[in-house]
């Protein structure tokens, strides 16, 4: 049986380049039949064929003359997106597969108010994720978590050393052994939701992780932001309608 690189065998079914191929693989958006090819350079079998998932388009939101508001697509990352806004600047950052309500700032003053706004924890943050297993009451779980860096990788605990955060994680629709949450978080510590979830045994479903099952992403969506007096929502993705 002749082989092939995975990312080389993309390349060529796609007409794209081995870059961008293995690009396509490391973002999660190459499968087999129903598994995800994880490795660009794992060896193939040359006549495999492959299914590309495609990636949403940046929603907007709002905009002024201080502030982009998007809706950020999963499988993309926060700092792709702040390139394609000249002369704008993250405020915060989702992670690559975590869909939802992203902000950039256009000037130093109301970024520096904004910043201001996190710190002292008067940015209200809700969050929809479906997690394994059943949840039937509201859980509040306030936790310290500590972040490390590995292989340029950032993992986080719940550990005594580390900084303060609290989720409150309330449950929407249970269904076969998972539950769609709604979940409002306080501080914003490096994934945070994904690690308090995982630490009361209900990861989030496609959060390998931090213990999920595999899915076709992470099943976590920044639903509403309020920050001063202005409110953004991010409407649910179908696939978070429809995960039944």
């Amino acid at each position: 049986m002749a082989t092939e690189k995975a990312y080389k065998l993309v390349a060529l079914q796609e007409g794209v380049s081995n870059s961008q191929a293995k690009s396509m693989i490391d973002r999660g958006l190459v499968y087999v039949g129903n598994k995800k090819v994880m490795i660009a350079r794992g060896e193939l079998d040359a006549k495999t064929v492959f299914k590309i998932q495609k990636i949403e388009k940046i929603k907007p939101i709002f905009e002024n003359d201080d502030l982009i508001v998007v809706d950020k697509p999963a499988f993309v990352n926060s700092d792709e997106i702040e390139r394609q806004f000249k002369g704008a600047q993250l405020l915060h950052r989702l992670d690559r597969e975590t869909s939802g309500v992203l902000m950039l700032v256009k000037n130093e003053e109301f970024r520096e108010k904004a910043i201001g706004e996190f710190k002292h924890d008067r940015v209200y943050k809700e969050y929809i994720a479906w997690v394994e297993g059943i949840i039937s009451e509201p859980v509040d779980i306030d936790k310290p978590i500590l972040t490390q860096k590995k292989n340029n990788r950032a993992y986080s605990n719940v550990s005594g050393k580390g900084k303060p955060a609290r989720t409150e994680v309330f449950p929407d629709i249970v269904s076969a052994r998972k539950t769609k949450v709604k979940c409002i978080i306080h501080h914003g510590r490096t994934h945070q939701i994904r690690t308090h979830l995982r630490y009361i045994d209900h990861p989030i479903i496609g959060d390998e992780q931090y213990g999920g099952r595999r899915a076709k992403r992470v099943m976590l969506h920044a639903h509403k932001v309020r920050l001063f007096d202005m409110e953004f929502v991010a409407p649910e993705p179908s696939t978070f309608v429809h995960f039944e």
